[in-house]
């Protein structure tokens, strides 16, 4: 009986490791920062200064991207890649250096009003801890590149990105 119990309690430690590892699933990225997860609002929408050149900022300063996996003005990111990267919501409003015309709105499948910009759905970036970075700048997570995006409705890419995507948005 004594050797049952040790058996059964070294089996026990045993599958602890395993299931801890297990736990932490076999994602590409890790949790967001509690203080930036969910969905992006805010103001208008205006065209910024940074080391990629002008982009696209939100009312907050945060920088906004694309997704190349999104088709048309459908988002194809929910769930945790939202958490990740939060859509940007709310009414679209063109602001400094922006092109008014290029400015519209999505419809998400949770019913939300994401705003889209040269047909782009927009979002934000969990990872950016400040207005201005552009941390997620040609990340591929969730399936797809990340970019910046310019006032033109272009995605933004330095000639290293140009080279190792084929000058194309990832898709």
């Amino acid at each position: 009986m004594k050797s049952i119990k040790r058996r059964v309690g070294l089996v026990a430690l045993l599958a602890v490791p395993i299931l801890v590892a297990a736990g932490c699933g076999g994602g590409s990225a890790s949790s967001p920062p509690a203080s930036t997860a969910g969905a992006s609002a805010g103001g208008a929408i205006t065209a910024a200064s940074s080391s990629l050149g002008k982009i696209l900022v939100g009312g907050n300063g945060m920088t906004l991207y694309m997704f190349a996996r999104d088709q048309g003005d459908k988002s194809a990111c929910s769930g945790a890649c939202a958490k990740f990267w939060p859509p940007y919501t709310g009414t679209p409003k063109a602001g400094s250096g922006l092109q008014a015309s290029l400015l519209g709105s999505t419809v998400r499948a949770d019913g939300t009003k994401q705003v889209t910009y040269d047909g782009h759905p927009l979002y934000t970036y969990s990872g950016d801890s400040a207005p201005g970075a552009t941390g997620g700048q040609g990340l591929n997570t969730f399936g797809a590149l990340w970019w910046v995006v310019a006032p033109d409705g272009k995605v933004v890419m330095t000639s290293a990105q140009q080279g190792s995507s084929g000058g194309s948005y990832g898709y």
